[in-house]
């Protein structure tokens, strides 16, 4: 018996056209749209499928914006997995799968917790920037040194890539200081997962106290810990500290090596997260089969492959 993992992907895998093929051939997925647009209170669908691609790109659009593709993956593929892993705002996308909560309570989250996070931080102000070729703890021992203001680690996505987030001047000072083989600017409106979110983390608490979670139908690994999350509380914990916490993904993909994964399937837009997953598993002893599902086409596939 295969051991099947879902991926979710988070912010930097939407794209304008996403989700359009399976509105046109599946009248599950018009559904689940016109429950989107009818949530939220204007036509996501319309945003989804003809852009423009700055107003997608709009963290309090881009959420449920992926929320909602990845979560009509996932119901039309009508396969559940042993284990599930989101990005950041692909988290949400594992537990409204694993029904720990519903999906309309999981796209007013998410609408919030974009808006939260574009008001947390003043225009300008903050910054994002991927580090290639550089060492985690090494990283984490040249941010010691800043000077200039706040810097962290926002995400571990693998051993060679680190995004460092926090105050323009200090992501600026942190960068001359490590002087990394090559670094990135992020086209992101904030510092994301650093503690300069406390106020969209305070804000998305008071949503997350109205929310009743179920325990997740299976483990879904945290952002937070690297490690599994498998009861109503812990989703609540895991959530409530993610906002201001650094993405673990490195590590969360290392637990999968012990957990003896055989496949890896991610269900939304891109392949962002089996292209980090085939980075990092090329050290595994057993390396898992990669698969992405995003259209009919890939959906029908991926099925071809199981039923062979």
């Amino acid at each position: 018996m295969k051991k099947r993992l879902f991926l979710f992907p988070g912010q930097g895998s939407q794209y304008v056209g996403m989700g359009k093929d399976f509105y046109e051939k599946s009248q599950e997925a018009r559904k689940i749209f016109k429950m989107a647009d009818e949530v939220l209170g204007f036509s996501l669908s319309k945003l989804c499928f003809e852009g423009p691609e700055e107003e997608l790109r709009l963290t309090s659009n881009t959420q449920p914006a992926l929320l909602t593709v990845s979560y009509i993956t996932y119901r039309l593929l009508g396969i559940k997995p042993d284990l599930a892993a989101g990005h950041s705002l692909g988290e949400y996308s594992a537990l409204v799968a694993a029904g720990s909560l519903t999906f309309e309570e999981g796209l007013k989250l998410v609408a919030n917790r974009g808006k939260y996070m574009l008001e947390a931080v003043a225009p300008g102000t903050g910054t994002m920037a991927a580090v290639i070729g550089v060492d985690y703890r090494a990283i984490e021992e040249a941010l010691k040194s800043v000077k200039s203001g706040q810097v962290q680690v926002a995400n571990w996505n693998s051993e060679e890539q680190i995004v460092i987030a926090g105050e323009k001047d200090a992501v600026e000072e942190a960068l001359s200081i490590i002087k990394p083989p090559r670094s990135v600017f992020l086209q992101v409106s904030g510092p994301f997962h650093t503690v300069l979110m406390k106020p969209a983390a305070d804000r998305l608490k008071a949503d997350l106290d109205k929310i009743i979670f179920k325990d997740p139908e299976f483990p879904v690994i945290s952002n937070v810990t690297a490690s599994e999350i498998r009861t109503a509380e812990e989703v609540k914990e895991s959530l409530s500290r993610q906002i201001t916490s650094p993405v673990l993904w490195y590590p969360s993909m290392q637990k999968l090596a012990e957990l003896g994964i055989d496949q890896a399937v991610e269900l939304g837009p891109g392949k962002v997260l089996t292209g980090l997953l085939k980075r990092i598993s090329r050290q595994w002893a057993k390396i898992p089969a990669l698969y992405n599902i995003e259209d009919l086409a890939s959906l029908e596939k991926y099925r071809q492959t199981e039923s062979g």
